[in-house]
């Protein structure tokens, strides 16, 4: 019998064929500003990775800085999305009030699954999320712009789960969480040196199972500690 014609390829429309140059670009991009930032990358690095002319770029991006911006948005919108989901989910399933650790969970278990099982795209993109966290010069205020609400609805919640506890310490909690989860997202590779290969940075899987039960007892600790000094200082004031 004679073989089956293989079916023609439709032609790409402009749009498409400019929404999949943008895509490799975009892609490009986050893999060199995750390694050398946004100031270690030049228009022509991007445009050499992905094998076009430089003038390509200028097309589609006026400058280096908002390329950087459309980087770090197309994963933030992301990000926030399924965090908030989560955490909303996480408060409509409560018979009662919520848990640190299960409000904790809500915000960590589903950014690290995003993360984690994105592939090596979203890898990087995590990679250059901690960089951008640890940039004092505009860094907070990239994550002002794209993670405040949903960082307070976290916070809400653990309020809500801690309603003896001061709000200082729910903040300073959350700043440590904030912390070791940039730490777990910047995969360094430090912690497979120091344990001798017993942990590896890029194992989400158990960065999930320790994260937050290790800060819901941490955020439990600080706040009953914290209760005591205060109540002791009253009763000296009182005494």
């Amino acid at each position: 019998m004679p073989s089956a014609t293989p079916a023609r390829r439709k032609p790409q429309s402009k749009a498409e064929r400019r929404a999949e140059t943008t895509e490799q670009i975009l892609d490009a991009a986050e893999l060199l500003f995750s390694r050398h930032g946004l100031h270690g990358v030049t228009l022509k690095d991007v445009a050499k990775e992905v094998g076009v002319h430089h003038t390509l770029l200028n097309y589609y991006f006026d400058d280096k800085q908002k390329l950087f911006d459309e980087v770090f948005a197309r994963r933030a919108i992301v990000a926030n999305e399924v965090r908030m989901e989560a955490l909303d989910a996480y408060e409509k399933s409560l018979d009662g009030a919520p848990t640190v650790e299960g409000a904790l969970r809500a915000f960590l278990d589903t950014n690290l699954d995003l993360y984690g099982d994105g592939g090596e795209k979203w890898r990087n993109a995590g990679t250059l999320a901690a960089l951008v966290a640890s940039t004092p010069e505009w860094g907070a205020e990239m994550f002002d712009h794209w993670f405040d609400p949903v960082v307070l609805r976290l916070v809400e919640l653990l309020k809500q789960a801690l309603p003896d506890c001061a709000e200082e310490d729910i903040f300073w909690g959350y700043h440590f969480v904030s912390g070791a989860l940039m730490l777990t997202l910047a995969r360094t590779g430090r912690i497979d040196k120091l344990s001798g290969g017993l942990c590896h940075s890029d194992d989400y899987e158990a960065v999930k199972d320790r994260l937050a039960p290790f800060m819901a007892a941490g955020f439990r600790t600080v706040c009953e500690q914290k209760a005591r000094e205060r109540a002791e200082t009253a009763e000296q004031k009182d005494a």
